[in-house]
Parts: C-alpha cells; sequence; structure tokens
C-alpha cells in the first residue's frame, strides 16, 4: 500500500505573503517540511503540489517529486473542496497524507506513529492532528461550551478539539469522495502545543520562526526522530 505525503504550495498566499519559500531561520518552510518529511520510514514518496518554480526547484534540489499545478487550481477562485478532488486526481496514490508547510513542527515520529495507527485502524476512514480546546466559548452572544450561571474551570470544559492541519490522512478514493482530508469517520491524533503551531498571520510566522531558532540552538527542547 503506497502513502504519499503531499505538500501543497501555491504562489498567491494571502495573509503572510510568500510564506513558504521566505526565509525561516536558516532555512524556508518548505525546505524545513520536506528535511522533517524525509525522516519518515511509512512514506513512500513526497510531492510538492504547486504553481511556484521556485517551489519546484527546491523539490527537485532535495530529490521529492512534485506536480506543477494548473493556475485554475492555485487561483482563489478555485473551491476547497475542488482543490481536493484535484489534489486526489492528479497523485497516484493508495495513502494520501497532507502535510502543509504551515505546521512546520510535527515530527517524524509522530507520523510514523500516526501512519501505524491509521493503517491498524478498521473503525476510521481518516486520521486528523488536532489541538485541545480549552477555551471559554461563545456564539451569537451565548456561550457554547458551558453553562452561563455555572462557569467550570478551564480543565472542566469539554473536550472540544480542533483540526490543526499538522498531518490528515485518508485514502485517495475518498479523498476524492468527500471532497476533504478529514472522512467521516475520523481519528483523531492530539498533538502538543509545539507540533500544534499552525502559520496563518505574520504574528504566527513570526512566534513559530522565534520557536525554530530556539530548537536549533538547544535553548527549547523538542526530540526529533
Amino acid at each position: 500500500m503506497k502513502i504519499t505525503a503531499v505538500i501543497p504550495i501555491r504562489i498567491g498566499s494571502q495573509r503572510v505573503k510568500n510564506k513558504n519559500l521566505k526565509p525561516f531561520g536558516d532555512t524556508t518552510l518548505l525546505s524545513f517540511k520536506i528535511d522533517n518529511l524525509l525522516k519518515v520510514k511509512g512514506i513512500d514518496e513526497i510531492i510538492v503540489n504547486t504553481d511556484s518554480d521556485e517551489a519546484i526547484e527546491i523539490a527537485k534540489a532535495k530529490g521529492v517529486s512534485f506536480h506543477k499545478r494548473e493556475a485554475y487550481f492555485a487561483s482563489s477562485e478555485c473551491t476547497t473542496g475542488e482543490f481536493f478532488v484535484h489534489m486526489g486526481e492528479v497523485t497516484q496514490t493508495d495513502i494520501f497524507a497532507y502535510c502543509p508547510c504551515t505546521s512546520p513542527f510535527i515530527q517524524p515520529a509522530t507520523i510514523d506513529a500516526s501512519i501505524k495507527t491509521f493503517l491498524d485502524s478498521h473503525a476510521n476512514d481518516s486520521l486528523a492532528t488536532v489541538s485541545s480546546v480549552k477555551e471559554f466559548l461563545w456564539l451569537d452572544g451565548k456561550p457554547v461550551n458551558y453553562e452561563h450561571n455555572n462557569m467550570p474551570a478551564s480543565q472542566n470544559l469539554p473536550n472540544i478539539c480542533a483540526l490543526n492541519f499538522g498531518l490528515s490522512l485518508i485514502s485517495r478514493l475518498d479523498l476524492i469522495k468527500y471532497r476533504n482530508i478529514v472522512g467521516v469517520r475520523p481519528l483523531f491524533m492530539l498533538t502538543d502545543e509545539i507540533e500544534s503551531l499552525d502559520i496563518d498571520t505574520p504574528f504566527d510566522f513570526y512566534i513559530a520562526e522565534q520557536v525554530y531558532c530556539s530548537l536549533k540552538d538547544g535553548s527549547l527542547k523538542q526530540k526529533y526522530a
């Protein structure tokens, strides 16, 4: 059974310009992601799916595959569902691993463990990394995860989790069928604070770069397989 890690990159990132290819410490988010995925024993192929010639050159230099994305699938007109179907259609694999650069700190050991857990599971059609949400949430003027007149301690809030897109595993056929990287019977893998970091804004990028530099110089500890 072939497992393929796909790294999606497009030139037109809006909130953080060129975030996947701009300097990130002594590297780039793309190079860092490829280097970590190359350490994962359970992955058979790594593909950079992109409309960026610069990203393609990095993929070539690292010895991994690439797919030159058609203009529509890199545009804002393309819906998320259309994009997921596109990735499934152009990726010849059995199991699709969605591995965006914007979650740089997912450890190789976590990915290997997730792959094993997913392959061993017969009740779940997908696996996704998640973060625990212990916040007092409101929607439309009302609390949604606690009673207003019976406010609990934060650690006693319900066990709500949020997709952090560090890793998503799903069969290629289900990716196309559901138009989503998460199926209808997902298995959730809880990740720690560092692994859960997801870069959406310039502030997120700044924080992640500081974490990267601190991991590099040893002032912050995290074990990489």
